[in-house]
């Protein structure tokens, strides 16, 4: 189901969910506030400033605005996604800080918008690449933060990544994760799913799934709730709340 994330809809649409203002998501003040800038909040909620931050990788980066957030406390930031779509959008807003695009209203109906990285962010640190999260290449190097934000329940081999995560980063270095656990067979064949399932007459929840791979690399440091927003057009709109943790490398 990757080719879903290659759409121009879909492009759009993560554009908008990055980038957009408060008010070009959700001009409904009612509405769920609390839930948006998720793209900027899955770094600035869970990372740990105190600690060394000199190299950060962003797998599942989509189209790239928590790398760029990243960079604001790292000297150099990869940014990695399946989608050759998403990657060709956060490198252009990388090289001229912006990217047009159109927000579905209703049907065939749009209005033109524009992305745009913030000026105090240097964009110079970031760069993007197409990669497999469940197979990234081997000369990638390691980490002082690994950030993962709604990945895992999209890869039709999670555990291929978590295994890959100790070697990905650095003694003392943070891992940041953030995912719904929503687990769907068009992303992920149940045999692979982390959670979400009955086993031997037991209930198996994805955050204890989590901690019984990771516990033997990485210490839980923080678990918080982080609610976001995606806008599909002017009067629909899906409300998630994502599980966000934070794990220091033994």
């Amino acid at each position: 189901m990757a080719h879903v994330y290659e759409s121009a809809r879909s492009r759009n649409e993560y554009l908008l969910f990055h980038y957009g203002t408060d008010d070009e998501i959700l001009p409904w003040h009612e509405g769920p506030q609390t839930a948006l800038g998720f793209a900027v909040r899955t770094v600035s909620e869970l990372i740990d400033v105190r600690r060394p931050l000199t190299r950060a990788l962003d797998v599942g980066c989509a189209t790239g605005r928590s790398s760029f957030e990243l960079a604001r406390h790292c000297n150099a930031v990869v940014g990695v996604d399946f989608s050759e779509s998403f990657v060709a959008a956060a490198t252009r807003l990388r090289d001229a800080g912006f990217h047009d695009y159109e927000r579905t209203e209703e049907g065939e109906l749009f209005t033109p918008l524009v992305a745009r990285v913030p000026e105090d962010i240097d964009r110079e640190r970031v760069r993007f690449e197409t990669g497999d999260a469940t197979d990234l290449r081997a000369d990638l190097g390691s980490f002082d933060v690994v950030h993962a934000a709604n990945l895992i329940d999209r890869l039709p081999k999670p555990m291929r990544f978590l295994e890959r995560l100790p070697g990905l980063v650095n003694p003392g270095g943070q891992l940041l994760l953030a995912s719904p656990f929503t687990w769907l067979e068009e992303f992920t064949p149940r045999s692979e799913w982390l959670g979400g399932l009955m086993r031997e007459g037991q209930p198996v929840r994805t955050s204890d799934a989590l901690r019984e791979l990771l516990v033997p690399y990485f210490e839980l440091d923080l678990q918080c709730d982080l609610p976001f927003l995606i806008r599909e057009h002017a009067r629909k709109y899906q409300w998630s709340v994502a599980c966000g943790t934070r794990w220091i490398r033994r």
